[in-house]
């Protein structure tokens, strides 16, 4: 059984149908996890709540310029929570992820699973605003994802593609 349980809210029907995201979601939430090495915090029962928001660019945009002072839609935003039985909530806009996905030639769920890693690293303590913490954080996306059978996200990246939680 999975340490996490992942409580979904779907804002938009835009997003592909929760048969074809669940099973991905529950995957990409315990690779993430595995190879960051987390485990629930002392004294909290297994599983603990993770949320995840599907949403579209206008309600990320307004999260984004709330909460970071950047007044645009980005790709995921995290918000973790203290040591507890909840992890954090993690946000998605299905506009910014599929064209992204188009831009960088990628499958959307490939994408969609690697900014789902992403989140869940920021979750769990992770960051990329110095060199060093964004090589560590690449590398351990790489493992979890290898681990789900995608490829090397990084690989393919151009300079001209929006960093991710930009």
């Amino acid at each position: 059984m999975s340490p996490v349980v992942i409580d979904v809210i779907r804002e938009t029907e835009a997003w592909p149908s929760q048969t074809e995201l669940d099973s991905l979601m529950d995957k990409a939430v315990d690779a993430a996890l595995a190879v960051a090495g987390w485990t629930p915090p002392q004294g909290v029962l297994e599983p603990v709540e993770l949320s995840i928001v599907l949403t579209d660019d206008a309600t990320i945009a307004h999260l984004n310029r709330d909460w970071r002072g950047k007044d645009k839609p980005t790709n995921v935003l995290s918000y973790p929570q203290p040591p507890g039985p909840l992890l954090g909530d993690i946000v998605f806009a299905f506009e910014t992820i599929e064209r992204e996905a188009e831009e960088q030639q990628k499958a959307f769920l490939d994408h969609f699973a690697h900014l789902l890693v992403h989140g869940c690293l920021h979750l769990v303590g992770h960051d990329h605003q110095i060199d060093s913490e964004a090589e560590e954080m690449e590398t351990l996306e790489k493992e979890a994802l290898a681990r789900l059978g995608i490829a090397d996200p990084y690989r393919q990246v151009d300079a001209a593609f929006p960093v991710l939680g930009s």
